[in-house]
């Protein structure tokens, strides 16, 4: 199984996630994130439509010329031209006018897989996800894909892996329920479970580290700031889960505020931090956009917290649940 770094840094953002981000922004973020430290980034074909990719593989070649940098990417959508003019699709502003459509079989990972090493500059991937696959994405043709999946694309993954030209595979969603039921028909070396293990969701992983601990499977948390608001805090939230916030989430971060406060400790340093304490979570990756993102997330991540906020933002997050 591949070593992967503590903390990495998920892409998105650098695929023009909500909001539109220039070329040098997305070279100068990569770069801060090496010079930083920072030796591990997740990216996916669906942020920006190749555009994160692209960027991605541009700025590594510029400062990581040798690819000593651990590269995550996913399959499961392929990218097919569009005639649509939105200034914004899927979340993503101002991205290149193609359109993920969602494909899990077997010829279908291989040509994914062909096209990323294209964007990234790289022959060799270091983890391969299967990305978004469940209920919560696809509803009433989550079977029917989870079947393409496990009969075709996953034969794709493994056969990659043993080939040597990806170090590691799994899968890359935003639920729990899709990971136990995986983990219950194939072997995965690793698991990013995006949002459903945060200082905000304490809770929600509880059965998948259990079994990951079972099955030897690592976990890598994405969105350990659920989408921002555990940055921005109660009073300016703007997204929770990738959507606006509701009333009660906003009321368990003003919760989760007042807890942290009391130690002196910021609310993003200890979302960021709570997820690494646990020994399955093999590195935590937050999206970042910047030079200053990367700055602030290298302070809170070594921010010292004492053992007594943990109890105060458990008791702080069992009050409001």
């Amino acid at each position: 199984m591949i070593a992967l770094p503590t903390l990495g840094m998920g892409c998105a953002g650098i695929g023009n996630l909500y909001r539109a981000v220039d070329d040098a922004t997305a070279r100068d973020t990569v770069a801060a994130a090496l010079a930083g430290g920072i030796g591990y980034f997740d990216v996916a074909p669906h942020y920006g439509f190749g555009l994160a990719e692209t960027r991605l593989g541009a700025a590594l070649a510029e400062h990581d010329p040798h690819g000593t940098a651990i590269v995550s990417t996913k399959v499961g959508r392929l990218l097919e031209p569009t005639d649509s003019q939105a200034a914004e699709r899927h979340g993503f502003v101002d991205a290149p006018a193609l359109e993920p459509v969602f494909d899990y079989s077997y010829d279908a990972v291989l040509r994914s897989v062909d096209a990323s090493r294209v964007r990234l500059r790289r022959d060799r991937l270091d983890v391969l996800f299967a990305h978004d696959l469940g209920v919560l994405t696809h509803g009433d043709d989550a079977a029917r894909h989870m079947a393409d999946f496990v009969e075709g694309g996953y034969r794709a993954l493994r056969g990659l892996r043993d080939a040597g030209e990806v170090g590691a595979i799994g899968i890359g969603v935003n639920e729990v329920a899709v990971c136990l039921d995986l983990l219950d028909r194939v072997e995965l070396d690793v698991i990013l479970l995006a949002g459903r293990y945060t200082l905000l969701e304490q809770d929600a992983a509880r059965p998948l580290i259990e079994r990951c601990r079972e099955t030897g499977t690592r976990l890598v948390i994405g969105g350990p700031y659920n989408s921002g608001i555990l940055v921005e805090g109660s009073r300016a939230a703007s997204h929770f889960n990738y959507a606006p916030p509701p009333p009660a989430i906003v009321a368990r971060v003003a919760e989760l505020e007042r807890a942290c406060a009391a130690f002196d400790v910021p609310l993003a340093a200890a979302a960021l931090q709570f997820p690494r304490r646990e020994p399955v979570v093999a590195g935590v990756i937050p999206g970042l956009v910047g030079a200053d993102q990367v700055a602030a997330t290298l302070r809170y991540a070594a921010w010292p917290i004492p053992d007594a906020l943990w109890d105060a933002v458990g008791a702080a997050s069992e009050a409001t649940a």
